[in-house]
């Protein structure tokens, strides 16, 4: 039995008719802040940030128990996909116990 568990979700958004960053901002950052206020979670914005049609969205959790990280990172997920006027065209998650972390 692991002492607990990372769990981790990467999320791609496009909006492709979006045409300049101030406009995709207004799109993703509401998201991510809700993210941060509804679910106890780390959520970060990775990759895209000077890309004005796509953007990718980092989340993680930790928990000792691998059910409730597993319920956590879909509730997040479905969360992101409801709420923006983006498409969601990407999914990974994964969940690793603390101990193959520590390892490294």
């Amino acid at each position: 039995m692991s002492l607990g568990y990372i769990g981790s979700l990467m999320v791609r958004l496009e909006m492709p008719w979006v045409s300049n960053l101030k406009e995709k901002r207004a799109l993703v950052r509401p998201v991510v802040e809700r993210l941060k206020a509804r679910f106890p979670l780390t959520v970060a914005r990775l990759d895209g940030l000077n890309a004005h049609d796509w953007e990718i969205i980092g989340v993680v959790t930790v928990s000792n128990d691998r059910q409730w990280v597993e319920e956590t990172l879909q509730l997040a997920a479905d969360f992101i996909a409801a709420q923006g006027e983006y498409r969601v065209t990407e999914e990974v998650r994964g969940i690793v116990p603390f101990e193959d972390v520590l390892d490294e």
